[in-house]
């Protein structure tokens, strides 16, 4: 018999719409998912416009399993991220590198008849991950993207404590990289617009807070790297101009405009401009490990995961007033 679940979906011009998919049920290493949390991220607005189902910062419980599942039972809690699946045998898999497998299945791309925002869901195991005890499900779920995205550059390009690690923008993803850098003992520095934000910056762990409007020039030491996480590109001269030689920056903004940084501001002094998408699976395992042991909590605003909740919590994003992840709650 199969699986019948309600699903949220973007359109272009009837905003978002409630819908019915039914699935096979799960066979061999698949998993069926009762949603119970959705974050509500950035790349999620993307394509509120597409005719695809929505969400990819899921958490939920186990209801069924394939006859080859292994690692997780029923009434496990779980949650999953941007990517689905990989080939598991290309030289980036073998590498450890499975979110760059050129032929992995992921959000927008694939398995457009379901995601986060719905009741339930179907997924290859391998890619569904065991949310640790201690860590609220409303937390758990925008650690599934945004937190694995900040602990992919920590991990992967080896920012240590001693670092001091600029930080653009105090939102979603911004807000979730102060918390990360400050549980490892990094000297955080955030660069926001206006002082609105300081306060809170620097309870969650900075260091630093810099009030960027009006300012051509930043008068503080020098940055070991720099993460912008901002909806749109900044004016990058100030920035350059406070970056230590051979420093990193990772330009983490989804946007659609090109990335325009003058040359003569990078080559002298060696600078890199560092892409980096999602976390790998064993990256995404270590972060959730790390979140339950050091007590990682996002800040969450709580909507209901319905059709009018899903709209709510997207328009907020979109208007730039959730503070600073917005959680879907599915009802009991």
């Amino acid at each position: 018999m199969s699986v019948e679940f309600t699903v949220y979906k973007g359109s272009a011009n009837d905003g978002i719409v409630e819908a019915k998919t039914t699935h096979a049920p799960p066979t061999g290493n698949q998993v069926l998912v009762k949603i119970t949390h959705s974050g509500v991220c950035g790349s999620d607005e993307h394509y509120r416009q597409a005719d695809i189902v929505l969400g990819h910062e899921g958490v939920g419980t186990v209801e069924q399993i394939g006859e080859a599942v292994t690692d997780l039972t029923v009434g496990d809690v779980v949650g999953w991220g941007y990517v689905h699946k990989t080939c598991g045998k290309c030289e980036q898999c073998l590498l450890g590198r499975d979110q760059y497998c050129p032929t992995r299945e992921f959000y927008g791309d694939a398995n457009l008849h379901q995601g986060s925002f719905g009741s339930r869901a179907i997924w290859d195991a391998d890619f569904v991950f065991k949310v640790p005890e201690g860590i609220k499900p409303e937390h758990a779920a925008p650690l599934m993207c945004g937190g694995a995205t900040i602990f992919e550059l920590m991990e992967t390009f080896n920012i240590r404590p001693a670092d001091r690690v600029g930080v653009v923008g105090i939102g979603g993803l911004g807000h979730l990289a102060i918390i990360f850098l400050a549980k490892i003992g990094a000297n955080v520095v955030v660069f926001s617009s206006t002082e609105s934000k300081r306060e809170e910056a620097l309870r969650l762990g900075a260091s630093e807070f810099i009030a960027t409007q009006g300012l051509d020039k930043f008068d503080i030491p020098q940055l070991d790297f720099l993460i912008v996480t901002t909806s749109f590109l900044p004016n990058w001269q100030p920035y350059l101009d406070v970056m230590k030689p051979r420093g990193t920056i990772f330009p983490l903004t989804i946007s659609f405009d090109n990335l325009s940084i003058p040359t003569l501001a990078l080559v002298p002094r060696g600078i890199n401009l560092q892409g980096s998408s999602v976390a790998s699976r064993s990256v995404q395992k270590r972060m959730l490990e790390f979140s339950a042991r050091n007590k990682v909590e996002p800040i969450v605003e709580l909507f209901p995961l319905t059709k009018d909740g899903v709209e709510e919590g997207m328009q907020r994003l979109r208007d730039g007033k959730v503070r600073y992840r917005a959680v879907l709650v599915a009802k009991e």
